[in-house]
């Protein structure tokens, strides 16, 4: 039987390595070898082919991964090995892992991390939806003014904000629900509305929760709450 053959986009990301997108950005820079010669973009590949990415064999990933990580403030979200607070090398899981977008720096709580490429581009297409909830205390009393402008949309980055669902939680602590992920999107909203972030923590990520999770630890996501994460992302 012939091998069945794929976008080497597509392998990559299903093998774990990156998002397509990603992916394509390392076939450009020659960072991918098929059969010991650079890549060319949207070439198709079978597992039979030598796949090296940045000097790593690939292989597709048997055993889907996907954990739940309580990120702590200072861990940057990334797989590049010379940032030495890389996420990566935090969680130092025995199998290849990457995280499913970002939390910046300072701010902590739920990150996805998973080898399977293909969930990772569907959970962070906008145009999807999918909700992620987050619990921030800002250096002044939320009033109800700032909730309502929060709610409305806020200008930011040459766009206006997703009307979006926020509740006070105390005195200058309120919970948000976005259905999109612009960079630093909370923060730039405060800041737009004369607030400082003073915590951020991101607490779920669709049916996913953080739970009693431990900051700095991590869980397998499996069973019923990974069924339930697939099906919302067909």
């Amino acid at each position: 039987m012939e091998a069945k053959k794929m976008r080497l986009n597509k392998y990559l990301s299903a093998a774990g390595v990156c998002s397509r997108r990603e992916a394509d950005r390392l076939i450009a820079a020659g960072e991918v070898l098929v059969d010991g010669r650079p890549a060319d973009m949207g070439m198709q590949v079978t597992e039979e082919n030598q796949v090296i990415c940045r000097g790593v064999a690939v292989k597709l990933a048997e055993e889907p991964i996907v954990l739940a990580v309580n990120k702590p403030a200072g861990i940057v979200c990334t797989t590049a090995a010379d940032e030495p607070d890389n996420i990566v090398d935090f969680i130092h899981y025995p199998h290849r892992i990457y995280p499913v977008g970002r939390l910046d720096k300072m701010s902590e709580g739920l990150i996805l991390m998973t080898n399977q490429g293909e969930m990772m581009d569907r959970i962070l297409r906008g145009s999807n939806y999918h909700e992620k909830e987050y619990l921030v205390t800002v250096n002044r009393p939320v009033d109800l003014a700032f909730l309502q402008a929060m709610r409305g949309g806020v200008p930011i980055l040459d766009t206006v904000t997703r009307p979006c669902t926020v509740e006070k939680v105390s005195y200058n602590t309120f919970r948000i629900i976005l259905t999109q992920g612009l960079n630093r999107q909370i923060r730039r909203m405060c800041e737009a509305l004369d607030y400082r972030v003073v915590r951020l923590q991101r607490t779920r990520i669709m049916n996913i929760r953080l739970r009693d999770l431990k900051v700095g630890t991590w869980r397998k996501v499996e069973g019923e709450e990974l069924r339930e994460l697939l099906e919302a992302l067909k």
